[in-house]
């Protein structure tokens, strides 16, 4: 593989796959919260329609949707979607209804005195939501986040298969041309690593800024040595003070 091929096919293929990853991403997260909020509500028939989407999108192979925009929707309604935008959309609205159901269980798990004290503050549902449900909801929201973003990243390999030239796409160009398959899918292996590690430190990052604004952020710089220092030391402490009782 020549230097002219990874700059020629590599690195637009690069610059794709970040987009399609940002977009879907950005259009996931607001499928998350819109049908995981929903599915929170009082009224059955709202949580009888959000859980129809969320079963329908779950239920569902993000590859044969892609596949259903592309090539069944304009025999269908005479109107033609540009692949890109039927890749984003199809990674988008299927990761979304896995997300729902992790806004939902962080918003059930948000403690009911917390939503009691908004009620008789009068806050409206939307404030209370605002204000005090999702700020603690959040920290819990983001490991669960971060994991779906990297099989998001990793599902972007989808749409090289409706003529989208991401990196897989790239890559399959760049082994037909060179003839050599080992360090071509090599590369492309390392490149899905180093995006899905950037993805999650910047996703840590965001967790322990989370956790800081409702005061529980963990100590920075601490690994788990220094986790059992403090344990192994609380739990001495509470020793000292348990004999000095006993003693008196």
């Amino acid at each position: 593989m020549t230097e002219g091929m990874f700059s020629n096919y590599f690195l637009p293929g690069i610059w794709i796959t970040i987009q399609v990853t940002v977009f879907s991403a950005l259009l996931a997260v607001v499928v998350a919260f819109i049908i995981g909020t929903l599915r929170t509500s009082r009224l059955w028939i709202v949580r009888f329609l959000s859980g129809i989407y969320f079963e329908l999108f779950r239920g569902t192979s993000s590859l044969v949707l892609m596949f259903w925009l592309v090539f069944a929707v304009p025999l269908m309604f005479r109107w033609q979607f540009v692949p890109m935008y039927a890749g984003v959309l199809a990674l988008g609205l299927t990761y979304g209804a896995y997300g729902s159901e992790v806004v939902r269980g962080a918003l059930a798990a948000v403690p009911a005195a917390q939503r009691e004290a908004g009620v008789a503050l009068g806050f409206t549902k939307f404030q209370r939501l605002r204000r005090i449900e999702i700020p603690q909801a959040w920290p819990e929201m983001v490991p669960p986040f971060n994991n779906l973003l990297i099989e998001l990243l990793k599902g972007t390999a989808l749409v090289s298969t409706i003529m989208v030239a991401d990196m897989t796409y790239a890559a399959n160009l760049v082994r037909i041309g060179s003839n050599e398959s080992a360090p071509v899918y090599t590369l492309l292996l390392v490149l899905y690593f180093v995006f899905a590690f950037v993805l999650t430190r910047g996703m840590r990052v965001l967790e322990r800024h989370a956790k800081s604004r409702i005061g529980q952020a963990p100590p920075r710089g601490g690994g788990l040595w220094s986790r059992l220092t403090l344990r192994s030391n609380a739990g001495e402490g509470t020793g000292a003070l348990t004999a000095g009782g006993t003693s008196r």
